[in-house]
């Protein structure tokens, strides 16, 4: 039986309060929401803090809405609202691509959007999806609000720009005229990602007018093929632009070997992934 050692445990009535526990117990503290990547690494002593704090009680911190010229998406939502948010599908039907690839329904009722971008998981989903939304990402702490570029949020695998005594708060998406879509390879369903890709297109005019592709599990620079993008922009959606955008997807990528595939496999993939994310966002124009 895998036990973790032994932590201290306190429920947040507020972000102040969570902001306040964090700094009470200092650098050897940590959030806990849905707890499913935590809780596992505890168990197996990869992990041990000596406070958690709980945020499951704020539940201002959860809910999807259109909020002027922005899709909102509070950390605290559970990736089963996220799927089922009518607001999300409308306007991006890429968050609801990754969410149906998410592992299981006893793993979406309870893991939390923010929980999984803040656990900066080379593997997990929604990273790629939000870094080629452009997504800002609000974080709260001791000095008040700051606002990150999805971009700008992973520091590198497992590692993200919210400080000890931070908390992320909200992700907003700039709502837009656009068509998405997310595709993904697996060993079987809902396992992690062998390697899965993004595609988000404005188009106007018969023109690219923007592009962002993420990808997954392929050892992509903060999650984005954005060598791909660039050609993208400016030029036709046509099936051979969208070959030659993968082709480059792949050749800027470094994907690691592991026990789902060596690496020549997953850098192919990864060209292979993007074309198809392209094919199936320009379809559902």
């Amino acid at each position: 039986m895998q036990v973790p050692a032994v932590f201290q445990y306190r429920r947040a009535t507020s972000v102040e309060d969570a902001l306040s526990l964090l700094a009470e117990y200092g650098p050897e503290s940590r959030i806990v929401a849905g707890g499913h990547s935590l809780l596992p690494m505890m168990k197996l002593r990869l992990a041990h803090p000596e406070a958690l704090v709980d945020i499951n009680d704020l539940t201002e911190l959860a809910g999807v809405r259109v909020e002027g010229d922005a899709l909102v998406i509070g950390a605290m939502t559970r990736h089963a609202a996220l799927l089922t948010a009518p607001e999300a599908g409308a306007h991006f039907p890429i968050l609801h691509d990754a969410e149906r690839v998410i592992a299981d329904p006893i793993v979406r009722n309870r893991g939390t959007v923010g929980g999984s971008l803040c656990q900066a998981d080379p593997s997990e989903d929604l990273s790629a999806v939000f870094a080629a939304l452009r997504a800002s990402l609000v974080i709260h702490g001791p000095e008040g609000a700051r606002t990150v570029p999805a971009r700008d949020f992973f520091l590198g695998p497992y590692e993200t720009v919210v400080g000890q005594r931070e908390l992320l708060v909200e992700i907003h998406v700039p709502v837009r005229p656009s068509t998405s879509a997310y595709v993904k390879v697996d060993r079987r369903a809902g396992d992690w990602a062998v390697g899965a890709a993004g595609a988000v297109l404005t188009i106007v005019d018969e023109t690219v007018a923007e592009a962002g592709i993420g990808l997954t599990a392929l050892g992509a620079p903060r999650f984005v093929a954005e060598e791909a993008e660039e050609f993208l922009a400016g030029g036709p959606p046509t099936d051979a632009r969208f070959v030659e955008a993968g082709r480059i997807a792949a050749d800027h990528c470094e994907p690691v070997a592991d026990q789902r595939g060596p690496a020549d496999y997953k850098r192919h993939l990864a060209g292979e992934l993007v074309t198809r994310a392209l094919r199936r966002a320009v379809g559902r124009v």
